[in-house]
């Protein structure tokens, strides 16, 4: 008794430090991270590359030895990542030590996961949402790589914390290094761009109407002269053929997209046997653009590739379903709760008012969900990293959901089956 009321009075001296619960999450992700890490070091393959991993490295090496930026697509809009990768690779020398700070940086960012979970929602939903984050195998997979997915999803993670810190007391410290994060999101990845306008949308949803009004107002003369030099600077990049590089860039790959992935019909970057087949129309006759004309001609397709892409985002999992034996179902029920509870989690934030307070976990999980649908999605999930913490934090507002609904009705039969009991007893 007396060790029972000694861990009592402990817990309730505790109870409401946050690092209470932080420390054992980021020992757990850590751990998880870690542990893989030295495995595939030491393994005979040794740590994973891809394609990209060696662009990448090669890219960085060229910038330490030249400093040489370009102006093509890969150039600008990876800018962030290739200036970091550089500088990592010019401070370590080694790749391995460079994965290793990247694995300890993702690890850590259960920390973000935790406090902003803690401010959209509750504890216990923070505390199983960092679980999940923790032991989530993608994370860990993919932060084993030399790439830039691993780094993006933080700077996700780092841009939401920050925006929730700028919101909450109006901190200008928070809000100018939110700014900070969002300028190289913007050039980190072209994920970054589509993700960031909808946190922007977030912060409409969440001002009052009288609020950007009184803001342009009061820095007018600032938006104005911030107008000013981008518009000259984009006249002067167009005047002088600057910007062809990047608009030539742009345009090829947006051929190589339609042309290999669109006219095949394929669901993945590379074919399966799940893709959509199809003849496609390759006129180009609407005011002369490629793209325009392919997605006109062959709308009918296109949305049945998007419909084809939406479900396989859910996992490569609905491809193999099996529901005709008993192994299959006990699969398919075990595949399928991460999806239930993802769904009963928003249902829940809708039903109790709080969805456009947390709308922003849904808003970026969109904005990925709507660059993978219609540009990207391998058969890795590789694209759809970034989601996954924003994923894990609504599944565990759907856990918590559920434990509130067991515990409501074990304290309601448990007090009927009480009083009936004693009415039992007292005849």
């Amino acid at each position: 008794m007396y060790l029972i009321d000694r861990i009592n009075r402990i817990y309730q001296r505790y109870k409401d430090y946050e690092w209470v619960y932080i420390l054992p999450l980021v020992v757990l992700s850590l751990k998880r991270k870690l542990e893989y890490f030295f495995f595939i070091l030491h393994s005979e393959k040794g740590l994973p590359k891809s394609e990209d991993s060696q662009w990448y490295l090669n890219y960085a090496h060229s910038l330490l030895t030249d400093f040489k930026l370009g102006l093509h697509m890969n150039d600008l809009l990876y800018l962030g990542y290739n200036l970091i990768l550089a500088i990592l690779i010019g401070v370590f020398k080694e790749e391995h030590i460079v994965v290793f700070i990247q694995a300890v940086t993702t690890a850590s960012c259960v920390i973000l996961v935790y406090l902003i979970t803690l401010r959209l929602f509750n504890r216990i939903t923070a505390i199983v949402a960092s679980y999940f984050y923790a032991t989530s195998w993608h994370i860990t997979v993919w932060s084993m790589y030399i790439l830039s997915d691993s780094l993006f999803m933080n700077l996700v993670l780092l841009n939401v914390f920050l925006l929730l810190k700028a919101l909450e007391n109006n901190n200008k410290i928070m809000g100018s290094l939110f700014l900070l994060s969002s300028l190289l999101m913007l050039v980190f990845r072209p994920t970054g761009v589509l993700t960031l306008a909808f946190i922007f949308i977030y912060i409409v949803l969440n001002m009052k109407r009288d609020q950007p009004i009184a803001f342009l107002k009061r820095h007018r003369y600032k938006f104005v002269c911030a107008l000013l030099f981008v518009f000259a600077a984009i006249g002067f990049l167009i005047f002088a053929d600057k910007l062809n590089p990047l608009l030539t860039s742009l345009q090829y790959n947006a051929k190589l997209v339609l042309y290999n992935i669109y006219a095949k019909g394929w669901i993945y970057d590379n074919p399966s046997g799940h893709d959509y087949a199809y003849r496609p129309d390759y006129r180009i006759d609407i005011f002369g653009s490629l793209i325009l004309s392919f997605l006109i001609h062959n709308w009918d397709h296109v949305l049945l590739l998007y419909g084809r892409r939406a479900i396989a985002f859910i996992g490569w999992w609905v491809w193999k379903t099996d529901i005709q034996s008993l192994a299959g179902m006990i699969k398919f029920c075990k595949d399928i709760v991460p999806t239930l509870l993802f769904l009963f989690g928003t249902y829940a934030a809708i039903r109790n008012n709080i969805f456009r307070k947390t709308s922003i976990v849904w808003l970026v999980i969109a904005s990925i969900f709507l660059f993978c649908m219609v540009l990207f999605i391998d058969s890795m999930y590789r694209y759809k990293l970034p989601a996954l913490p924003f994923i894990c934090i609504v599944c565990g507002y759907g856990v918590e959901r559920l434990i509130r609904i067991i515990l409501f009705f074990i304290n309601k039969f448990g007090g009927k089956l009480l009083q009936w009991n004693r009415n039992k007893h007292s005849l």
